[in-house]
């Protein structure tokens, strides 16, 4: 089933840790809304000192018309986190909108993660996902195009196979394959 497109702003905020592809992930959901007939996409990092494991967060706007807000994502429609014990420490709900979603990397089913308010809670355990078919790079497993297969299935913003056109652009040969399987995996593993 193809979305449809909708026609008013999108906001999209990510939260993750350095290393795991939050902002490489706001990106490819930029260029795959494009190849899905979005023409406003935008996608812009924010991080104070850059290491390894510390928070970062990105954000990704997407809509029909041309996007010229550049600021980072402050009531976001949508809020992907790549982490699931930055839920302790961050508000990372913080201004989500009502009916939002909350798109979650963990084992852990939505309603059992406790979490209160008025928005649409989604799981999926990318982490074991990627661990399975070996995405780990320097001793990290590297959840980023996986959990897009769960924003996909909880969201519907974009289709499958133009996020998979996104990847295709980043990635050749046996890295495609398997990031191609992370999508869809967690796509098939995601809980609503």
């Amino acid at each position: 089933m193809r979305p449809v497109m909708n026609s008013r702003l999108l906001e999209i905020r990510w939260h993750g840790r350095g290393g795991q592809g939050a902002i490489t992930a706001a990106k490819i959901l930029a260029q795959a809304a494009y190849l899905g007939g979005y023409r406003g996409v935008t996608a812009a990092p924010y991080f104070g000192a850059e290491r390894r494991g510390a928070p970062v967060s990105a954000s990704t706007r997407i809509a029909a018309a041309p996007v010229h807000v550049m600021s980072q994502v402050e009531n976001p429609d949508i809020v992907v986190v790549l982490d699931h014990t930055l839920l302790s420490g961050e508000d990372v709900t913080s201004g989500l909108n009502s009916d939002g979603w909350l798109v979650v990397n963990t084992w852990h089913k939505p309603q059992d993660l406790d979490l209160r308010g008025p928005f649409n809670v989604a799981t999926a355990d990318a982490t074991r996902v990627c661990y399975e078919l070996g995405l780990i790079v320097a001793g990290l497993t590297v959840v980023n195009t996986a959990i897009l297969g769960a924003l996909v299935r909880a969201t519907e913003i974009v289709d499958l196979p133009s996020v998979e056109k996104a990847v295709a652009t980043r990635f050749s040969d046996s890295a495609l394959a398997v990031n191609l399987a992370a999508i869809r995996n967690t796509y098939e593993a995601t809980l609503l």
